[in-house]
């Protein structure tokens, strides 16, 4: 016979068995739980370690950051230095050179890369050469080139975005996505060589842009991966900064223009014109009245008829009634030099005209650069 009090010990093991599996979806679900999370984690760590900061990124990044500082006040000093700089805006022919050079850059490159290509001109403003290359991104190319006939140099800088988006374009790369790769590498030498050709199209498109200014030829020189291999002029030297932002589709980077003042300075006079062609032509009817305004204004002439030299004793000795002896015969002429203050006119001989002492002009002592219609002269004669 079974005991009624074995009836509650053969009850825990069937409560154990009822409780066991909602111990075991328990189990399940918090390790599905840890799955998700996992995987989720995951997902996170590969979309962040397959996601790589360019140099444009990481800067705009270091920038911002700094935006809510108070801007430093200039101190007199300062402002009396930057006083002295010729501004951008006193020389309005250049931005219109450099608009030229936005729409030849713009054609020139949409042939070179077979592809969109966009160019906005962002800034253009003076400053000092050290202070734009204290704030240039260790990882630009500087290009250095020579303007020959001005016999000074000129600086190109390309940022690491615009040099290897060019070179992801010439070299096959994928369409449709940014620049994928380390932009802290060095470049090869294949990779040089396509920069270089777009230096190149960009001096000859410049070139093209300053024809309506003067002629110029600008040269490239070198390439150069440090700033201060770079320098072109001294850091308090003021230069002109163009910054042209270039859009490929999916790709983009800049590309500054450092033109010192210096080197502007032959064509200064031509490029502070206010529209073109303001002094190439001649204003023929000014240059007819200042001629005739010219032609009639009294001058005093003087008649030479000799010179001789003498110690200053005898001038010092000098006293009135006294004579200064001539060497002339009765029969040799009297030459004459006709004389506007210190310079010598005519040579002629002396006579008489009408009772009255004459001069004959013989030979003219003035070049005739411009000569007038009435080219004979009068005969000269005095009291």
């Amino acid at each position: 016979m079974q005991d009624v009090n074995d009836t509650p010990d053969a009850d825990p093991p069937q409560e154990s068995d009822a409780d066991a599996p909602s111990d075991i979806h328990g189990h399940e679900s918090a390790q599905a739980h840890a799955r998700r999370e996992d995987a989720s984690t995951g997902f996170e760590n590969s979309m962040i370690s397959s996601h790589v900061l360019d140099q444009s990124e990481i800067d705009s990044l270091l920038g911002n950051s700094f935006s809510s500082l108070p801007d430093r006040e200039e101190t007199g000093m300062e402002r009396v230095i930057k006083a002295g700089f010729v501004a951008y805006e006193r020389l309005p022919m250049l931005e219109i050179v450099l608009d030229r050079l936005v729409r030849l850059l713009s054609s020139t490159l949409r042939n070179f890369t077979n592809d969109n290509v966009e160019i906005t001109m962002e800034s253009t403003r003076s400053m000092c050469f050290g202070d734009y290359m204290n704030t240039v991104p260790s990882s630009s190319l500087f290009a250095v080139f020579k303007a020959v006939q001005w016999e000074n140099y000129g600086l190109i800088v390309i940022d690491s975005a615009l040099s290897y988006s060019i070179i992801d374009i010439l070299m096959g790369g994928p369409r449709g996505v940014g620049h994928v790769g380390t932009e802290g590498r060095p470049h090869t030498a294949i990779e040089r060589s396509l920069i270089e050709k777009l230096i190149t199209l960009t001096l000859n498109d410049l070139s093209a842009a300053f024809t309506p200014v003067c002629t110029i030829d600008l040269s490239f020189e070198r390439l150069e991966v440090s700033s201060r291999f770079a320098a072109i002029a001294r850091a308090s030297n003021a230069v002109v900064m163009t910054k042209l932002h270039i859009d490929m589709e999916d790709k983009s980077g800049n590309l500054d223009l450092i033109i010192p003042y210096a080197t502007l300075e032959p064509v200064r006079d031509r490029l502070s014109q206010q529209f073109m062609g303001e002094r190439f032509g001649r204003d023929s009817i000014w240059e007819n009245h200042l001629i005739s305004e010219i032609l009639e204004t009294d001058v005093e002439v003087s008649a030479v008829f000799e010179e001789k030299l003498i110690p200053l004793s005898q001038v010092l000795a000098l006293r009135p009634g006294m004579q200064i002896a001539f060497p002339y015969r009765r029969d040799i002429p009297i030459h004459v030099t006709l004389q506007c203050g210190q310079t010598s006119l005519f040579e002629g001989r002396l006579g008489q005209l009408h009772g009255k002492a004459a001069v004959k002009i013989e030979r003219r002592l003035v070049p005739a650069d411009s000569p007038h219609p009435h080219s004979t002269p009068p005969l000269a004669s005095s009291e």
